[in-house]
């Protein structure tokens, strides 16, 4: 009988502990010190924030051709960061013009006085108000980031995320701006069967523009839009020029770069500024 009841603790406690492994666990507060840049992860059922230890060192001064892009965000952050109202920012539009690292610039300028960036994958926005609460007591203002945004119809971090901008009842905190880029300003899908949901028999939506309103509410949530359009030729030579003298070449050798620069361009089927920078660092790292 003893046997038999230590047989059956001995399961038991195996049991408990397994089950200990897959609950979820109280967030551990970050080491706020280690980092400015911190990246939210799911650990044992919670949404814990990792310090960034590597941050991109990229400066606004590294940025061409989107000066009236890097002025609105410029202007609203300064906004944030001296604790005078600010909005919510949706960048978009084309591919590799520098959305993303025109936010990573950003904090790396006003990262002194007080700046912090959560990177936050959209599978773990459905946390968002959790995040939102954890920081909420911090001296710190607080960017949530989310990179290449978009959803499928149906998708739980939309609602999350849609609820956050505005719309919960409770009040957003103050120390927290959500910036997304994504390359549609419209954030869901939308499809012709959307403008022919009224005609589409007895399935069809009564009010096929209330279903179109919804798919577009996202984006309208954002106070501020900044779009990004893609660079002339022009631009781009200015753009592999500014890169190339970043990694040390003199102006013959940028000027020799540009017929390879644009040969380069034409093989990758875009002039962005990523294809530029890529370029610049191809070139640079043969040392020719």
């Amino acid at each position: 009988m003893s046997a038999a009841l230590d047989s059956f603790l001995a399961r038991a406690e195996g049991l408990l502990t397994r089950l200990e492994a897959v609950m979820p666990h109280a967030a551990t507060p970050p080491d706020w010190a280690a980092s400015t840049a911190f990246r939210a992860r799911r650990r044992h059922g919670a949404l814990c924030l990792e310090p960034v230890r590597a941050i991109s060192r990229i400066r606004l001064a590294d940025l061409q051709e989107v000066e009236p892009q890097k002025e609105k965000l410029l202007r609203n952050t300064a906004q944030f960061v001296a604790g005078r109202p600010a909005n919510n920012v949706l960048l978009t539009g084309a591919k590799g013009t520098g959305k993303s690292s025109l936010i990573k610039a950003v904090l790396n300028e006003f990262a002194d006085r007080g700046l912090r960036l959560i990177e936050v994958d959209k599978a773990d926005l459905v946390d968002l108000p959790d995040l939102v609460e954890q920081v909420a007591a911090r001296p710190e203002r607080f960017v949530v980031f989310c990179d290449d945004l978009s959803f499928d119809e149906g998708e739980a971090s939309y609602k999350a995320l849609k609820s956050v901008l505005d719309g919960s009842v409770a009040a957003a905190s103050d120390n927290v701006l959500i910036y997304a880029t994504s390359n549609r300003r419209h954030l869901l899908p939308e499809k012709m069967v959307d403008n022919l949901a009224g005609t589409r028999g007895e399935h069809g939506e009564i009010h096929p523009g209330e279903a179109v309103e919804e798919k577009i509410s996202l984006s309208e949530r954002f106070g501020l839009w900044i779009s990004f359009y893609p660079f002339s030729q022009n631009e781009y030579l200015a753009i592999v020029a500014q890169w190339l003298r970043h990694f040390g070449l003199d102006d013959a050798a940028i000027e020799a770069a540009r017929q390879p620069s644009l040969v380069w361009a034409l093989e990758r089927g875009s002039r962005s500024g990523r294809v530029a920078y890529q370029f610049a660092r191809d070139l640079a790292g043969r040392g020719e």
